[in-house]
């Protein structure tokens, strides 16, 4: 912590000031004062115009700003640094005691602080020193958030490359698919998969873990491994494995000391290339769409269960599942039906279903872009409030 009652010549000299002042005898005053407390590399601008260019031009640890000067006052630096957002330095006004009112006005635009004409020595360096230490812990803060950004975008970049993204090679002769997956922050909960469990059988699914953030990226890659883990332990020998019995594994260890209470909706479904007959089970999760040409129609009386994780031993059933050439199965999370647009209102069921028949006939890269345009036009910016996860599967 720099102590502001003692001059430190390896810490001050290395500070870079900008004082900001039209008169040339408190520019020379404020100057020497500096120099006695150690500060030696000292930028001077005679007016707001010349301030604003040198702050354009080099970085400065503090402004020293005058609130009355030709061209441009103090106050309107101060609002043209506030309207810029940018990494401005910090500001210490410098004003007569008479102009309180104009200091406020400085403070409620950025302004750290504020330092009579008088240039008292010890004041200044009161005044100095605590601007500069909340500047240093400032500055600290950032690059610790820096740091922690970087490691949520590796996070991230980890967290996409475990679903998989080769769909020509995934999806058996008779079928193509693709997917997508959009968090809402760096680390999300939404996770879809797409596994050739044998020759002509597809397994594809969406998922969706209650929460956001790091957890529930955890709670993500958990779920993406234990269904896999399932899926593969049931089709041994060539078995066909019933979506239920995938499911009821996964909740089981989901469940068993799921102190934290998270939940994951899921929806999976298992298809036969060749016959377009399959299986399909839903826990908690939004019912899907089948596609054909100008249609989209959602999948009706699948069994309703409870999202995975939140009962050990709860017997999950899955539906029989068909279709026909040409159709296709849409899978979805409820960031799509839930994604908003600021004012109150949600895109919807039957929003997402004018925007599939258009592209019942379409290839599956083609319906997973209209749906990701069509949200996205629907938000016209907003903040996106949840994860996004698409998933087309179409028969031949």
């Amino acid at each position: 912590m720099i102590d502001v009652d003692v001059i430190q010549p390896g810490v001050n000299e290395k500070v870079s000031i900008l004082v900001v002042e039209d008169s040339s005898f408190n520019r020379l005053v404020l100057k020497k004062r500096l120099a006695e407390l150690g500060y030696a590399n000292v930028t001077e601008a005679t007016d707001g115009v010349e301030g604003l260019a040198a702050i354009d031009r080099g970085a400065f640890d503090i402004v020293l700003l005058d609130l009355e000067m030709p061209r441009l006052d103090g106050i309107g630096v101060l609002e043209h640094l506030h309207a810029a957002r940018g990494a401005a330095p910090p500001v210490i006004v410098i004003s007569a005691l008479t102009e309180m009112e104009k200091i406020v006005r400085c403070i409620e635009l950025g302004a750290e602080d504020y330092l009579p004409k008088s240039f008292d020595p010890p004041l200044l360096r009161a005044r100095l020193g605590a601007v500069l230490e909340k500047k240093r812990l400032r500055d600290l803060a950032d690059q610790r958030l820096a740091a922690l950004e970087a490691e949520l975008e590796s996070a991230r970049a980890a967290q996409l490359d475990l679903v998989p993204r080769d769909f020509a090679t995934i999806a058996p002769a008779g079928l193509s698919l693709h997917a997508a997956m959009i968090p809402a922050r760096q680390v999300g909960g939404d996770l879809y998969d797409a596994v050739r469990l044998g020759p002509g059988l597809l397994l594809a699914c969406v998922a969706d873990v209650s929460g956001k953030g790091a957890p529930a990226g955890l709670t993500m890659a958990r779920s993406l491994g234990l269904i896999r883990a399932s899926a593969a332990l049931l089709s041994a020998g060539g078995a066909v494995p019933d979506p239920a019995a995938i499911l009821a594994h996964a909740n089981d260890d989901l469940s068993s000391e799921n102190e934290s209470q998270t939940f994951v909706t899921v929806v999976l479904a298992i298809l036969d290339a060749a016959s377009g007959t399959g299986r399909i089970a839903l826990a908690g999760h939004e019912p899907p769409f089948i596609l054909s040409a100008g249609t989209a129609r959602a999948v009706a009386d699948l069994s309703r269960q409870p999202p995975l994780g939140t009962m050990e031993g709860f017997p999950y059933r899955s539906d029989a599942l068909t279709l026909a050439p040409g159709e296709a199965l849409f899978l979805f999370s409820d960031g799509v039906t839930e994604a908003e647009d600021g004012e109150d209102g949600f895109f919807g069921r039957d929003r997402l279903a004018s925007v599939l028949r258009p592209k019942g006939d379409g290839t599956p890269r083609e319906v997973v872009r209209a749906v990701l345009d069509a949200v996205a036009d629907y938000a016209a910016g907003v903040p996106q409030a949840d994860d996004i996860t698409v998933l087309a599967v179409r028969r031949a």
